[in-house]
């Protein structure tokens, strides 16, 4: 049994860092691993001989009042519908092939507002995406490594990545070393709020050239997972990231108490917050960021139909955030084939030393934004899964050509997995009422799992 749940343990472990990274990398302020476009998990345990698809997808919902895009007091609300598929082939029976691609649709409130052009219901966009792998076991070695590539692209956004991973585990299967490296290399289209435009006089519409900027993010992660008893398996891990280049948004307004420039916006209607007397700038934040999260992953085997799965992470990083993260999951067994898994999430942080909300900056200030993902709140997740495997799949039916023995092919819906969760998002008592970062949002998501 050791054997086989450790390299489970030390999958998730490696996992958890990528996924909550997904969809977010345009914004890559938010570190409480909860944000939108998001993209559900699948399981990373498959037999090694089948070829398996995972089609997932879900829809995220979400609103609040301090978008970034004003200032710090405009809308959050945001729409998210994130398809995908995970194929994961086997080439024989050491080396694999893996694809994941797919698509966020999404509309965002907030993006109206660069332009005062009010849409309804709101702007849209479409991000493109995807990761493909390949891998090899060393059985005799007890090693694994694996290489990777991906791609992503939306109207004002491009993104290229590459991987590598290791992994050495003991001869008698209770311990795992892993090493894992991504770097990312982006482009953004800079795209100005429309009064700060140049030559702007008084139009409602066009997004201006201003060029493009780039930045790039190493990622290192070392992970060392052990069996600790026949009940409990833990996971020690910890993520270097270096980021350096454009790490504002340029259309992220930030308004000031002391600017003496007249605001030449035009007057808003209702829709809007009210107009404020003097004009915004541009967000500035430095151009380079160092992130050093430490986290322990616990799996406790209460019986053989409970299970406790604890995660707790420690963040800091150069822009003066500190944060704490504890996530309880407790699977439970009601039948063979049918398991319920309610989980629970709680995060804190410190606000980063150039935040400040609405008109609070000084114009004297080198670095500023108005972002409250870079505020001090905190925030709860609660949720609840179930999934549904039998032993011989939910359903099976043929596909077109023959397996290696010229029988039929045949494809079976090995699983259904569905999830919910809600999260709510309060900000620190040291602002006033109207200036916390309270937001709420939903997320409901599947994964159809087969096998060929």
């Amino acid at each position: 049994m050791k054997k086989l749940l450790l390299p489970f343990l030390a999958l998730t472990a490696l996992a958890t860092p990528a996924l909550a990274q997904t969809g977010t990398t345009q914004n890559p302020n938010r570190i409480d691993g909860y944000g939108a476009p998001v993209s559900p998990s699948v399981p990373t345990s498959r037999a090694a001989e089948e070829t398996t698809i995972d089609i997932i997808g879900g829809y995220y919902q979400q609103s609040g009042s301090h978008g970034a895009v004003e200032g710090g007091r405009g809308t959050q609300q945001l729409t998210d519908v994130p398809p995908a598929i995970i194929v994961n082939v086997p080439l024989d029976t050491v080396s694999r092939l893996t694809a994941n691609v797919g698509a966020d649709f999404y509309a965002s409130a907030s993006t109206d507002r660069i332009d005062f052009a009010l849409s309804t219901p709101s702007a849209h966009d479409v991000r493109y995406h995807g990761d493909f792998g390949y891998s090899r076991e060393h059985k005799y070695s007890g090693t694994i490594w694996g290489v990777g590539a991906g791609v992503s692209k939306e109207y004002d956004y491009s993104s290229f990545n590459v991987a590598g991973s290791f992994a050495k585990t003991s001869k008698d299967g209770n311990r795992q070393l892993s090493l894992a490296g991504q770097v990312f290399i982006d482009q953004v289209t800079l795209i100005m709020p429309i009064e700060l435009r140049t030559g702007y006089s008084g139009n409602l519409t066009g997004k201006g050239n201003y060029g493009t900027d780039k930045r790039q993010t190493y990622n290192l992660t070392a992970t060392y997972s052990q069996v600790l008893t026949k009940r409990l398996q833990a996971a020690v891990s910890t993520e270097l990231v270096s980021q350096n280049g454009l790490l504002s948004t340029p259309f992220h307004r930030v308004y000031f108490r002391d600017n003496t420039v007249a605001n030449p916006e035009p007057t808003p209607s209702s829709e809007f917050s009210p107009r404020f007397a003097t004009a915004a700038r541009v967000e500035n934040l430095p151009r380079a960021r160092f992130k050093y999260p430490v986290s322990l992953r616990l799996n406790f085997y209460a019986t053989d139909l409970v299970q406790v799965r604890g995660f707790y992470r420690f963040y800091n990083d150069n822009f003066g955030i500190r944060a704490h993260t504890l996530e309880v999951e407790l699977p439970v067994k009601v039948t063979q084939f049918f398991a319920l898994y309610p989980f629970y999430r709680y995060h804190t942080q410190t606000a980063a030393s150039y935040f400040a909300p609405f008109a609070q900056h000084s114009i004297a200030d080198t670095y500023y934004t108005s972002d409250y993902d870079l505020a001090a709140f905190s925030a709860n997740k609660i949720g609840l899964g179930l999934r549904y495997s039998p032993v011989y799949g939910i359903t099976r039916f043929r596909v077109p050509g023959q397996d290696g023995q010229g029988r039929p092919r045949v494809m079976r819906l090995k699983s259904l997995d569905l999830r919910y969760a809600n999260y709510q998002q309060t900000g620190s008592s040291i602002y006033a009422a109207t200036d916390r970062a309270d937001l709420k949002a939903n997320i409901i998501s599947f994964d159809l799992g087969f096998a060929l």
